[in-house]
């Protein structure tokens, strides 16, 4: 029965449970996967806008150097109106904080400034963006981020001068503070080289003055890989410790790169609360499919419990079970049949028990018929002679020699029958096996020669002894023995013999004879069974009885044709007659 429960409980995992946890795992990966790429895209598209304003932001304030620069070539202003030109620029466009002219030789001709410039001739080692240069990022006296412009004046294709301006990025600066991605998301641009000019985390702008390198952050790695297309996205550990998804955008004429950082937890926020919705949801439903199949489980499988303990009840003779099963119709039809079919071995138990008793009464009539038949007509007989010959004494002595024998031939079948019903009354002494059954064969040898068969023992040198009844025993050696006379033709020989096997005496009582046939072999210890032609058959099994009440045990093997073995084991005793002679005084 566990294994149709076991097997059902499999049945229900593979029809139900496994898919719908397969059906689980794979929408809770979707879902996170595809809220993932959600969230990255969502993230990368913000990226590449910011990167897109910040190249066209310096892009433009780029060409307004290249055009003033286009303004003062090839032209004959005098230094007051070169001044006057880059003053006026300056307070156009604010973002440049100064803007100065020099010659092809590095001379000052003009500024905008009022008094001597703060910017001094170099020659320009920074990005050319469309034929100005732009200088490396450097941080103000303001914390700001500054860079220099540089653009060439030409006359006549030839050099005529430099054109300086140093440009504010604070403008750049507030369109990164307004770059919110959530509520703790927030944007940030690295230089070439790694150095951050600019971050929307207001607890992050010190990095900036302090000229915080992020050349070890994984998405400016790839971005500035050359060896191979770099991700755009990778989750990591922030400066500022947290464990963010960020996403990054280049800027190529630059060589900056701007990335978002969002904390993982607001990133995936709604994609962890419905991956718990869809977790309890699937939880429910997993909950409900196991109580649903464990009610129908039970429904079916509770019928086919009932039969089979009716079916054990039956197996181990309790005919009176019965099934009652209140469930599905085949099932109905199922408990009736066994029931129908346990009312039928009723009848025919009871109708066996009634032939196996007239059979035995059968039995008992005629053992007793035949055992008894023969006493009493010889009594009959003598009797009838005894009215005749009352006066000859010696026939009045045969007389009663004869009522004797036949009498004590009555009582012997009577207490079979007797022993038969009670336990057999013993008393327990140490007693020598060997010399009981020298005893015995000395007793039957007569009985051995008048059939034609010889006795033999085989004991043990040194005496064996055991607990038991010498009288009880000697009965159960003649009932053996004389069986084994029975059915052994005349040259065969019955022997007896006696080992010590593991604290155990065993008895061999092996004859020559005809032997027992398999089928008949397993009830030659029952009562009323026997393979003679005349007798009740309560030898051996009133010789099992002595056996077992003696704490022993008792087999018989046999090959029919070659004879038959009957083994007895009886524990041995340390004790010895004398011992228990001295104890009893």
């Amino acid at each position: 029965m566990n294994k149709i429960s076991t097997r059902f409980v499999l049945l229900l995992a593979a029809a139900a449970v496994l898919p719908l946890l397969a059906y689980g795992g794979v929408s809770v990966y979707s879902l996170r996967s595809g809220t993932q790429q959600s969230v990255i895209d969502g993230n990368l598209n913000v990226a590449r806008r910011a990167s897109a304003e910040i190249e066209h932001y310096i892009d433009n304030n780029a060409a307004i150097l290249r055009a003033l620069a286009s303004d003062l070539q090839n032209t004959d202003l005098q230094e007051w109106q070169q001044d006057r030109i880059l003053k006026n620029y300056v307070l156009q466009f604010p973002e440049f904080r100064e803007i100065t002219l020099f010659d092809a030789d590095g001379k000052l001709v003009a500024t905008s400034r009022v008094g001597a410039p703060s910017l001094a001739f170099a020659k320009p080692d920074g990005r050319r963006i469309d034929g100005v240069w732009m200088s490396p990022i450097t941080v103000d006296d303001d914390l700001l981020p500054t860079t220099v412009f540089t653009a060439r004046l030409q006359n006549l294709n030839q050099p005529a001068g430099w054109l300086m301006g140093e440009f504010s990025l604070e403008e750049m600066w507030r369109m990164v503070d307004q770059i919110r991605i959530g509520q703790r998301g927030f944007a940030l641009v690295v230089a070439s080289g790694g150095r951050l000019i600019a971050h929307g985390d207001p607890d992050e702008k010190p990095l900036v003055a302090q000229g915080k390198n992020l050349s070890g952050n994984p998405l400016v790695r790839a971005v500035t890989d050359e060896h191979g297309e770099a991700p755009v996205w990778a989750e990591y550990e922030s400066v500022g410790g947290r464990h963010v998804l960020g996403v990054a955008s280049r800027i190529d004429p630059l060589g900056w790169t701007v990335i978002v950082e969002q904390p993982t937890s607001e990133a995936y926020a709604v994609s962890a609360q419905l991956q718990r919705q869809l977790v309890i949801a699937i939880g429910a439903a997993l909950l409900l499919t196991i109580i649903v199949g464990f009610l129908w489980g039970r429904s079916f499988i509770t019928p086919i419990h009932a039969l089979m303990r009716g079916t054990r009840a039956l197996a181990s003779g309790n005919l009176n079970q019965r099934v009652q099963i209140d469930s599905m119709q085949e099932f109905n039809q199922l408990g009736e049949a066994f029931n129908t079919m346990a009312d039928r071995l009723v009848e025919l138990q009871e109708d066996v028990k009634k032939k196996e008793r007239q059979a035995m009464f059968g039995r008992i009539a005629a053992g007793l018929v035949h055992d008894l038949s023969h006493p009493i007509q010889n009594i009959g007989n003598s009797c009838r002679l005894i009215v005749k010959m009352f006066d000859d004494a010696e026939y009045r002595e045969t007389f009663k020699r004869t009522v004797d024998r036949e009498f004590l031939s009555i009582k012997r079948v009577l207490e079979d029958l007797r022993n038969l019903a009670r336990p057999i009354p013993l008393e327990r002494f140490p007693v020598d096996i060997n010399r009981s059954i020298v005893e015995m064969l000395e007793a039957m040898r007569p009985n051995g020669e008048r059939a034609g068969v010889s006795l033999e023992g085989h004991l043990t040198e040194q005496p064996v002894f055991i607990e038991g009844d010498v009288f009880a025993l000697g009965r159960v050696y003649r009932n053996l023995v004389t069986n084994g006379i029975q059915a052994t033709a005349p040259g065969g020989s019955v022997v007896l013999s006696t080992a010590l096997v593991d604290g155990f005496v065993e008895i061999r009582v092996a004859d020559t004879g005809c032997g027992i046939p398999p089928e008949r072999l397993g009830a030659v210890f029952e009562d009323f069974v026997t393979t003679k032609r005349r007798g009740l058959g309560l030898g051996l099994a009133i010789s099992k009885k002595i056996v077992e009440q003696l704490d022993g045990t008792i087999s018989v093997t046999s090959e029919v044709g070659r004879g038959t073995t009957f083994l007895l084991r009886f524990p041995a005793t340390s004790a010895r007659p004398a011992e228990a002679a001295v104890a009893a005084s």
